[in-house]
């Protein structure tokens, strides 16, 4: 596959890296296609092992209680990683655990990495699943020791020997090479810094020459997004334009992609990068209000954010840039369903409107149709753009939470608004301001009312 690559799986406690720990470890290296070394050992881990994983793996606590600890095995198993590329089915699980009990010890584990996973997938695009289940079914593989590290590497063994036969060695190795090749960083950038880009949830900054950033964007795995920033085929003169002016990248990490895309409208408004042009010009938001009588002129009356209060927003019609793209709208509206203009004070003048001598208006100008008529045929025509009124009785708070990196966020939200963020409920409540006020922003009511409808994350209701 590689000139020099080792194959590695591990098992665990569980599954957050920050929290669980290694209990076995199995690998064998492959140089020059030939096998030059295999090893496995049980390991300590410190900590009880939950019974689901003893069941799972058949790993108990009496079989690690005279076992090494990873500090013991840890030069042994570096000996093993050196010059060579570490392989693993779901590379970002193994990986994730060997660094962090690499970093207890501190040690900072610098190595290459190619998951198998991505490479199923490159050699057999016509599949679905590319779990090692699937992959041992799709190429009729005898497992003897499922769920034990040694077992699940002969495994991945036998799928790259399936592989090799049924595509050939040269096409395998091809594209094992292609998921390897990085992307050419700009000279500025330290690599060594690229490679702390962790692999989770979060918002990253690119900064040029001064304190102000040039670009800030957010992904569900922060380093293969900020590396796609520096592929050679380049998307747009801007990503290109991009990489030529950076300096240097920091980020910072969220418990999901909620989290993230809340910190990202917060950030991107607070600082104001200059490629980040969509979301810097959300704040022309203005949006149509209906007269409160029938007997108001105009019956409707645009409202600017500046002027929106949090409680009125389930009394506003549509979401729009700019001036004259409402007016626009409305225009459109009033033709389609026979709507007068002066009424809705698009057009000046006396007498009846222009669109009543096109037949377009059914006369509430000419005294042929009655104002509560009008009134009540423009709130039908207007229905479908309300804004949504807010659900809840008072305050809610939204959990996230990301097992990889053991990091919960709780977010707030008062009629769609955002009030505050905490790490745990202890400080939620100290975290928010008495008699802050609310301030409305679209990007937070559409990331909100979003989020609301897949009903996905926890609701606490405050």
């Amino acid at each position: 596959m590689l000139p020099s690559y080792v194959l590695l799986d591990l098992e665990t406690t569980g599954a957050t890296p920050l929290r669980d720990r290694i209990t076995e470890i199995a690998l064998v290296r492959f140089d020059h296609g030939i096998e030059t070394a295999r090893w496995q050992t049980l390991v300590n881990p410190g900590t009880p092992i939950p019974p689901f994983i003893q069941n799972l793996t058949g790993i108990t606590d009496a079989m690690v209680q005279d076992a090494p600890t990873f500090e013991e095995v840890a030069p042994l198993l570096l000996d093993y990683l050196e010059g060579s590329v570490l392989a693993a089915h779901n590379a970002r699980f193994d990986h994730g655990f060997l660094k962090s009990e690499f970093k207890r010890i501190g040690v900072s584990l610098r190595q290459k990495v190619i998951c198998t996973v991505k490479l199923s997938r490159k050699l057999y695009p016509q599949h679905i699943s590319h779990g090692l289940d699937a992959i041992i079914n799709r190429h009729g593989l005898t497992c003897s020791a499922r769920h034990r590290a040694m077992g699940d590497v002969e495994m991945l063994i036998g799928f790259l020997q399936a592989a090799n036969a049924e595509l050939g060695p040269e096409y395998v190795q091809a594209t094992a090479e292609s998921l390897m090749r990085g992307p050419s960083l700009p000279p500025s950038l330290e690599h060594t810094l690229l490679d702390e880009l962790p692999e989770g949830p979060g918002v990253y900054l690119f900064y040029g020459e001064n304190e102000l950033p040039l670009y800030i964007g957010k992904s569900v795995n922060i380093r293969s997004r900020v590396l796609s920033h520096f592929s050679s085929d380049h998307s747009s003169t801007k990503e290109m334009r991009i990489t030529q002016e950076i300096k240097r990248v920091e980020w910072r990490e969220t418990a999901g992609d909620f989290s993230a895309l809340l910190l990202e409208s917060r950030l991107i408004k607070e600082m104001q990068p200059i490629y980040n042009r969509r979301l810097r010009n959300e704040r022309q938001l203005c949006s149509w209000r209906i007269a409160e009588a029938a007997d108001t002129r105009p019956q409707v009356e645009l409202v600017r954010e500046s002027e929106i209060e949090a409680e009125m927003v389930g009394q506003l019609f549509g979401t729009f840039r700019s001036k004259r793209q409402a007016v626009e709208v409305l225009r459109q509206i009033a033709e389609t369903h026979g709507l007068c203009e002066k009424m809705l004070g698009l057009e000046n003048g006396k007498g009846a409107c222009f669109g009543h001598q096109l037949r377009r208006c059914k006369g509430v100008c000419a005294g042929k149709e009655a104002l509560e008529i009008h009134y009540l045929r423009l709130q039908q025509a207007l229905a479908a753009h309300r804004l949504k009124t807010w659900p809840y009785a008072g305050r809610i708070a939204i959990r996230e939470y990301d097992a990889a990196s053991d990091q919960t966020q709780i977010h707030v939200f008062e009629h769609w608004c955002h009030l505050v963020t905490a790490s745990d409920e202890a400080t939620l409540y100290e975290s928010i301001e008495p008699g802050r006020p609310l301030a409305f922003d679209l990007d937070t009511y559409k990331l909100l009312l979003k989020e609301l409808n897949r009903n996905k994350l926890e609701i606490i209701r405050l």
